[in-house]
């Protein structure tokens, strides 16, 4: 059995929030989890969908029979926090530090049935 990964490093937004989506798909067929990352109105189902996409795009360039694909792994881990250089915010006692944004990485690991 030929597994295919694909991920995206960094992705802006929490993990805790795209895991919530990422747990939605695990374990489906990839027409399954096409459409229900479709209609999920979630900021990281976009962001899951491409990531997907480029999992199936690779099975597919190694003649595998994407209809017999299913999402045996979707996994999304933190990836600290991202820190905007040119943005500050302004703080006590006339201070600024810098705006801090969370990230995450995507991974999605499809198999052949």
């Amino acid at each position: 059995m030929l597994d295919w990964r694909s991920s995206y490093r960094y992705a802006p937004g929490s993990a805790s929030k795209a895991r919530l989506v990422a747990r939605l798909i695990a374990g489906r067929s990839v027409q399954d989890a096409m459409d229900i990352l479709k209609f999920t109105r979630k900021r990281a189902a976009t962001m899951i969908d491409k990531v997907l996409k480029s999992a199936v795009a690779d099975a597919d360039e190694q003649a595998a029979d994407v209809d017999n694909l299913y999402v045996s792994e979707a996994r999304v881990d933190d990836a600290g926090v991202r820190i905007g250089t040119k943005r500050w915010i302004p703080k006590d006692r006339g201070r600024a530090h810098p705006i801090r944004k969370k990230a995450c990485h995507i991974h999605i690991t499809v198999t052949e049935a």
